[in-house]
């Protein structure tokens, strides 16, 4: 059995670069008229999370066993270690789902991070749990669909790693700024960041624009305010 290596270590993967049907999915999820719909809405970011994932697979190891099949010995390629999934409550079930529809043997990690808003209108991420399987020397697949300030993800990370020392992080994202980028790749720039999207800027609201609006949301509804 022979095993095979590949890294995208530190950089960014564009991945709607090039024309796909990501593209269509993405023109949908911005569109105010479209997004209004829930099922709609979550459905296309599910989608595009299963995109996601196919195209994460190509870094990942793999090895090469022998499979009978009804007429003659096979080689086949199969995955060396399945990754642990990690999502970011509760904006990121949606593309959760869809890597994991993908990685259909993955472990899942979740946790519960928050914007606390202040009454300057400034905040600060509030993570209020971590639910997580043993991660030692194992992939972590981290998914959150909206990279703003990068803020929670470098909190979540630093969480994960303190919990034990995984061989390697992924981020997964349907858009990412470019300021929410810099911030993440500065602390940890041998970490990949797949997205759909990286636009110019963040509003005084730290949120992306032109972005889309709250993926939690447009996903399940407004959230009361705290």
């Amino acid at each position: 059995m022979g095993t095979e290596s590949k890294s995208n270590s530190g950089q960014v993967i564009h991945l709607g670069k090039d024309n796909s049907l990501a593209n269509v999915y993405m023109k949908e999820l911005r569109c105010k008229e479209t997004q209004v719909n829930r099922m709609r809405f979550r459905e296309n970011v599910y989608r595009l999370g299963q995109i996601a994932a196919y195209e994460i697979s190509k870094s990942l190891n793999f090895s090469t066993t022998t499979i009978e099949t009804p007429l003659a010995e096979a080689e086949a390629k199969v995955l060396t270690d399945q990754p642990v999934i990690a999502t970011i409550l509760r904006a990121g079930l949606p593309l959760y789902h869809g890597l994991l529809s993908f990685f259909d043997e993955a472990d899942s990690a979740f946790i519960s991070a928050y914007r606390k808003h202040d009454q300057f209108d400034g905040f600060e991420i509030e993570m209020t749990s971590i639910s997580c399987p043993t991660i030692k020397d194992r992939t972590i697949i981290l998914c959150d669909p909206m990279l703003a300030t990068g803020q929670s993800l470098v909190k979540t990370i630093k969480a994960i790693q303190n919990l034990g020392n995984p061989f390697h992080i992924i981020i997964c994202t349907v858009i990412a700024s470019e300021e929410g980028i810099e911030y993440v790749s500065q602390q940890f720039p041998t970490f990949p960041i797949y997205t759909f999207a990286v636009d110019p800027e963040l509003n005084a609201k730290s949120y992306i624009v032109p972005g889309l609006g709250d993926a939690g949301d447009l996903s399940f509804g407004p959230k009361i305010q705290e």
